[in-house]
């Protein structure tokens, strides 16, 4: 007879590692990394964003060539809530909030402040040997959206001088593989 803590302790592991696929899909888009994003979801994932639905594979062009349009951007999601509908199956819930700016012709940096909810459904499955949760299905609902004016430069601020990173392409040289 199997231990029930087994599974227990599985469905942690499977928790976590679903989470940090929601943490790497956040991190590539911001650092432009398509490689990376496109480790987030199964080639055949049914994604549905409004101005995109079909397959993943057709999914990663537009979004990374929109994400590089951007003079900057920013996505953060919340700790998603999971529910397994089997070992290799599951579904979650997040809530989403992404900044976003582009260069305006008056030289400033000028965008939206987005909130919304991502639905996601998962498949664990095992190639080479190898098995990993991604995302299978993925429905993104826009909540609300508010003007984010007065970005600041690329240059810091002498008043408050933080670095501020220009990521116009991918492989920038403060991204690291983590």
């Amino acid at each position: 007879m199997s231990d029930p803590r087994d599974a227990k302790l599985q469905e942690l592991i499977d928790r976590q590692e679903i989470s940090d696929v929601i943490q790497r899909y956040c991190r590539t888009l911001d650092w432009l990394d398509a490689a990376g994003q496109a480790s987030c979801y199964w080639p055949d994932a049914h994604i549905e964003y409004g101005f995109f639905i079909g397959p993943a594979k057709d999914f990663l062009p537009v979004v990374m060539e929109t994400e590089a349009s951007l003079a900057r951007r920013w996505h953060m999601l919340s700790t998603p809530l999971i529910r397994f509908n089997s070992a290799t199956s599951a579904s979650s819930e997040c809530y989403g909030v992404f900044g976003g700016g582009r260069l305006q012709d008056d030289g400033s940096i000028a965008g939206d402040l987005i909130g919304g909810r991502y639905l996601d459904e998962w498949e664990k499955r095992t190639e080479n040997g190898h098995s990993e949760w991604r995302i299978s299905a993925r429905t993104y609902i826009l909540d609300w959206k508010s003007p984010l004016t007065n970005q600041p430069m690329f240059e810091p601020d002498p008043d408050f001088p933080l670095p501020t990173y220009k990521i116009d392409k991918g492989g920038h040289p403060k991204y690291r593989e983590l």
